[in-house]
């Protein structure tokens, strides 16, 4: 791939370090602190016991009587080729290895509250650590050495620096040395790729067979755009798999290297053909962003689809903190151009999602007029516009210097997701107007929005999207889309939500097309935030025991895959 240097085994063999986990020096660097490697079991912190449970739990199941045995035994095989992401994503965000680290803790909610965040630092809460012993988490993650500073890396003559599928250590001399995913992961890729390989021999359907043939090369090669361009082509396999290295959030210091995960779905026909009309629409919502030309001449592909599934198994990056519920891949900007993406709907995580989080913060949160606005079709479509704005937009900088994604570096993925959420109810008003959507009122949506601020906000500063509901919200109550009652309540301004949605629009995509690095720093620092008054609704939500976000029972068993 063009996003990563090739090199052999030979040429690396004797010459990588291991300094990536070691501790930290006192103010060495930008990405401080790694793990302290205690000898005496950790204990939860006080301040941290009324975390414990934020996370409500939900088995997750789907009915798969329609599958064949032979399909039923190859999502067993997918299933355990995610286990394999899911162990290698607990080396890149922890390090220390996770069966010896979760069995010094004591069984019960601790442990399980470790085991959520695949280490000792609350994802939800800025990444504070909540064991004792633990110092602070390392922005770069386990992807660089703990000693090194961004300074160092920039400064440096290294090929590789914003490699995807790579890690940066050093060698015996101390000098920085980029390593493929696939040498200093390859046990466990050569596992996962054998899986995938016997998947595809009981695959029942010839696209998605030849996708996993394609994507266990790419573990095995680091080159996933062929992979990617093949899962662009699959349209009718009733079982899906997203898995591989993939978002680049866990890299908070600089944003460029990809963290392991899975997904295992099958596909919603039924729901699936609701959103199908949609796709087509993508080409002349582009022309109609609310910025100058200069910022839409990006054609999106005409080949993305929209689907909904339910998903069967979260592995790795994805099940992390807060699970996701929608997806917009391939990230590639080469395949997004010549094919477009496809979004995928993870309706049952949503539903959980929407009954045990959305619904009670509306209820406390939103005034009573107008809770009725709040409504599982309104979340859906908000969820699935948000993901088919990822695709509109620009993705390479007007000065052609490169992507959006390389120029503003650990800021990208926040500023990404904040476009992704305004632009997309932007969409679902545009084609409201048109009469091209015909569920649910405009108000179900913009009142569903505002619940949904509440809801992604509280996913903390360390979070892309809990970074981009900040910005939002604050730029919203600038604008007066939203009042604030005198019962603590807030209401929708209607006419000033579409005002405000345009102007932050335009300034989103001027920003990425500009590839400002210092004008979205600046955003973030002022609007990135939460305030007083946002801090003490949102102390009210974990008063009144909401939960923050849910929890997987999942596996082999809670299927009846054994």
């Amino acid at each position: 791939m063009r996003y990563h240097a090739i090199f052999t085994a030979l040429a690396l063999a004797g010459a990588i370090s291991v300094t990536a986990c070691s501790p930290n020096k006192p103010g060495a660097s930008d990405n401080t602190t790694s793990q302290q490697k205690p000898q005496a079991a950790p204990v939860l912190l006080d301040e941290h016991k009324q975390r414990l449970d934020i996370y409500y739990p939900v088995d997750l199941t789907a009915d798969l009587s329609h599958l064949s045995d032979a399909q039923r035994a190859m999502l067993a095989k997918l299933i355990d080729a995610s286990k394999i992401m899911d162990d290698l994503f607990w080396q890149q965000a922890f390090g220390e290895p996770k069966a010896a680290f979760l069995a010094r803790l004591p069984a019960g909610k601790v442990r399980d509250f470790a085991a959520i965040n695949y280490g000792p630092w609350d994802r939800l809460n800025g990444d504070k650590a909540f064991l004792s012993q633990y110092a602070e988490k390392p922005l770069g993650a386990q992807f660089y050495p703990a000693d090194m500073s961004k300074q160092e890396l920039e400064q440096s003559t290294l090929a590789d620096k914003a490699g995807l599928y790579s890690l940066i250590k050093r060698d015996d001399s101390g000098k920085l040395i980029s390593v493929p995913y696939s040498i200093a992961y390859k046990d466990e890729l050569t596992r996962a790729a054998t899986l995938l390989n016997e998947a595809a021999a009981l695959a029942q359907n010839s696209e998605f067979a030849n996708y996993l043939t394609l994507r266990a090369k790419a573990l095995l090669d680091d080159n996933y755009q062929p992979s990617d361009m093949a899962w662009m082509d699959m349209k009718t396999n009733p079982v899906e798999l997203v898995i591989g290295p993939i978002e680049t959030y866990e890299d908070q210091l600089f944003g460029y290297r990809a963290a392991f995960e899975a997904y295992v779905l099958v596909k919603d026909m039924q729901w699936s053909e609701r959103l199908a009309k949609y796709a087509a629409t993508l080409p002349a919502l582009q022309q109609g962003l609310p910025v100058a030309e200069a910022y839409k001449q990006e054609v999106p592909g005409s080949d993305a689809d929209l689907n909904a599934y339910d998903v069967i198994y979260y592995a790795g990056h994805s099940n992390a903190g807060s699970k996701t519920i929608a997806i917009n891949l391939p990230n590639d900007e080469q395949v997004q151009l010549e094919k477009g993406t496809r979004r995928l709907q993870l309706k049952n995580a949503m539903q959980a999602k929407f009954d045990h989080i959305m619904l009670p913060i509306a209820q406390l949160l939103i005034a009573p007029e107008q809770r009725k606005h709040v409504t599982f079709n309104a979340f859906f479509n908000n969820t699935m516009f948000h993901e088919v704005a990822h695709g509109l937009g620009i993705k390479n900088t007007l000065d052609g210097s490169g992507t959006v994604r390389q120029a503003l570096k650990e800021h990208a993925s926040a500023l990404e997701e904040g476009k992704a959420d305004i632009l997309g109810v932007y969409m679902i008003t545009q084609l409201k107007q048109q009469g091209m959507l015909e569920e649910g009122e405009l108000e179900d949506y913009y009142t569903t929005f505002m619940a949904g601020i509440f809801r992604s906000v509280r996913f903390g500063a360390s979070s892309a999207h809990g970074k981009a509901n900040m910005i939002r919200f604050n730029y919203f109550a600038e604008q007066g889309a939203f009042v604030r009652n005198d019962d603590g309540t807030y209401k929708v301004d209607f006419d000033k939500m579409q005002t405000a949605m345009a102007s932050l629009s335009e300034l989103i995509l001027t920003l990425q097309g500009d590839g400002n690095y210092a004008g979205v720093a600046a955003l973030v620092a002022d609007k990135g935030v939460i305030k007083p008054q946002l801090a003490a609704d949102l102390a009210r939500l974990a008063a009144a025991d909401i939960p923050v976000d849910v929890k997987f029972n999942q596996g082999k068993d809670i299927l009846g895959l054994n």
